[in-house]
């Protein structure tokens, strides 16, 4: 297998101006070839205006009459148009979401994208049964605003958190979505902004389910020449969205594999995949909403401590948490402060314990944490500090926040499933007794 260079993918039709430009000149050129972004050349350095760039110029009251040059617009890295795709790899998590493919005297050739990096993927090579559901278990939610939020708040917002795109919902079913392009079409047009985001909206919207695989969503991608999936449950409710780089991402592990097939790639890429291959397999331990391990993470951490245990004749606990009421939370106050309540409280966890102890995300608002070299009396004096500090917690926008507890010894003989089983019972039992309490398992 050889993979493609950088020079076959790259779009050459590239809309560029000179720093020394104004800024005015760049906003009308962008929108007249109808591009969501410019380049700006400077010599053999390349930057990029984008659409949220000229939102926030706009809410600060920039002069669009004045240079370029004044403005610290984020610089494109660059690739050589000889080298192969996987070189692109480690920029894929850079601000800009770009990378300039350029000749050997440093010249632009041409800009890549998510988008044309994505279309390079050959679908039989992906993991079929790796599912969209398992992104979006642990996976922060993408952002998405009721019908009847005023334009102009949308705006700021966009421009604040530099959002690519926004989903419109409707009784939490996507109705429609708003993006950089119909940022231009607002602004360029001069419309109204007190006007609820739903007339600006494009829409219908187009999903697909979350129990359809990584290779299905990857042709969705390319057939529609989308930037995103929009992901919804079996009664059509937003389930979220997942974008190219995420995908992109979780195939890398599987292109590192083929490669090594195939000994001339092999041997020309190597030390490059070598510090990647690093990278990519921490993202991929990674809860991406709290930063905690995943349940894949955890369950290797498991057979190695489980292993030590046994060794070294020590003892283990494992402890469950459950927020209380997190449906009330999400239905109440909305998914965002939902995601707020998540975030602080796996803060308040890792706070709460030894840089030894081994925290993960378990699915939603559960999340499981395991003691190595800790007897169960002591673990259930930890469980009740823990859930002290969350009961102390104020998350801005949602009222007060509790957890339940169940804790279990780790026995000799118990495999991940046993141990969680029972601590997942005490935890059944803590929650029938009213809640925000401590239990443990027989």
């Amino acid at each position: 297998m050889v993979f493609p260079k950088v020079g076959n993918i790259a779009t050459t039709s590239v809309v560029t101006i000179d720093i020394n430009s104004l800024i005015s000149d760049a906003i009308k050129k962008m929108f007249s070839n109808e591009h969501r972004n410019i380049v700006v050349t400077e010599g053999n350095i390349f930057r990029i205006m984008r659409v949220a760039d000229i939102l926030n110029m706009k809410a600060r009251g920039v002069e669009l009459e004045s240079s370029l040059k004044n403005r610290d617009l984020p610089i494109i890295p660059v690739v050589n148009k000889e080298k192969t795709i996987l070189y692109t790899l480690e920029y894929l998590n850079s601000e800009t979401e770009y990378v300039c493919a350029v000749n050997d005297d440093g010249s632009l050739y041409g800009l890549i994208s998510h988008t044309d990096i994505i279309s390079s993927i050959d679908p039989d090579t992906l993991m079929d049964n790796f599912c969209l559901v398992d992104f979006l278990k642990l996976g922060k939610r993408s952002k998405w605003v009721n019908k009847d939020l005023k334009t102009s708040e949308l705006l700021c917002e966009m421009a604040k958190n530099s959002f690519e795109s926004v989903i419109i919902v409707e009784d939490l079913k996507p109705i429609g979505i708003f993006t950089t392009k119909d940022v231009i079409g607002v602004i360029e047009k001069n419309k109204d902004l007190n006007v609820p985001i739903s007339k600006y909206m494009s829409s219908p919207v187009e999903t697909i389910a979350k129990n359809s695989s990584v290779k299905e969503a990857i042709e969705f991608l390319k057939k529609k020449h989308y930037k995103r999936v929009i992901v919804v449950d079996d009664d059509g409710k937003m389930s979220g969205v997942v974008s190219q780089k995420e995908l992109i991402a979780t195939t890398y592990s599987r292109w590192a594999a083929l490669t090594k097939e195939y000994q001339k790639e092999l041997d020309d890429i190597n030390s490059a995949l070598v510090s990647k291959n690093i990278k990519y397999e921490e993202m991929a331990s990674r809860d991406s909403l709290t930063n905690l391990y995943n349940r894949y993470k955890f369950l290797k951490l498991y057979e190695s401590s489980h292993k030590t245990m046994l060794e070294r004749e020590n003892e283990m606990s494992l402890i469950m948490v459950d927020i209380d009421y997190f449906k009330k939370i999400n239905d109440t106050y909305g998914h965002n402060v939902g995601d707020s309540v998540i975030v602080e409280v796996s803060k308040a966890l890792l706070k709460g314990l030894r840089n030894i102890d081994m925290v993960c995300r378990w699915g939603g608002e559960e999340f499981v944490i395991l003691l190595p070299a800790v007897n169960i009396e002591n673990t259930l004096l930890i469980a009740e500090k823990l859930r002290c500090s969350i009961e102390e917690l104020r998350v801005e926008g949602a009222s007060k926040v509790t957890a339940s507890f169940g804790v279990s010894r780790v026995k000799r003989d118990d495999d991940i499933s046993s141990v969680v089983n029972r601590a997942d019972m005490a935890l059944y039992l803590a929650k029938s007794s009213g809640r925000n309490c401590v239990k443990k398992a027989d």
